[in-house]
């Protein structure tokens, strides 16, 4: 009977010890947006306050961009793929964002180790006009240590993590990220 009970009473310290992690790991969340988007600054990835990793990657139309290029501008640099239902979602949002920010932010959007015609035919699928990168390899995608899609870093003028979102994003949302 004594080690039913203490069988009892660990069970009870181990959930309420993975109950207490849980709570911290959140308490870096701060939800924005109808869709229960998150804006986090959790362990994984580069952090907020860090400076992005510069890269280099072609765009769907051949084009050689590196990340530096787009210094002095804000960023979304946003990691998708073709496959994954929230990346769906979340695209015409951005197009339309970008349509109405072209001038102050950049979209680079980075698909995760897909060939290129299969970004390509998204792209066009979707009219979006900001730029695709192609990870092919995934090392980008490694570097920033992107396990969740769509993972999305807000990038300032210097090129220095300001947000990062887990999961998808709409028009407002983004327009509020940027304030």
């Amino acid at each position: 009977m004594r080690k039913k009970w203490l069988g009892i009473v660990l069970l009870i310290l181990l959930i309420g010890l993975a109950s207490f992690q849980l709570y911290e790991d959140r308490k870096d969340v701060t939800d924005i947006g109808e869709k229960g988007m998150a804006v986090t600054n959790d362990k994984n990835g580069i952090a907020i306050g860090e400076k992005a990793p510069d890269f280099h990657l072609e765009t769907i139309d051949g084009e050689k961009v590196k990340l530096s290029d787009y210094k002095g501008k804000k960023v979304f640099l946003n990691f998708w793929a073709t496959w994954c239902p929230p990346c769906k979602d979340e695209m015409p949002h951005m197009q339309a964002f970008y349509e109405e920010k072209a001038d102050n932010v950049e979209i680079l959007a980075v698909n995760i180790e897909e060939s290129a015609s299969k970004a390509k035919d998204f792209a066009h699928q979707y009219d979006i006009t900001f730029p695709v990168l192609l990870d092919e390899s995934g090392a980008v995608t490694e570097e920033y240590d992107v396990y969740t899609i769509p993972t999305t870093y807000v990038l300032d003028e210097e090129g220095t993590v300001s947000q990062k979102i887990v999961g998808p994003m709409d028009e407002p949302m983004m327009k509020e990220l940027i304030r």
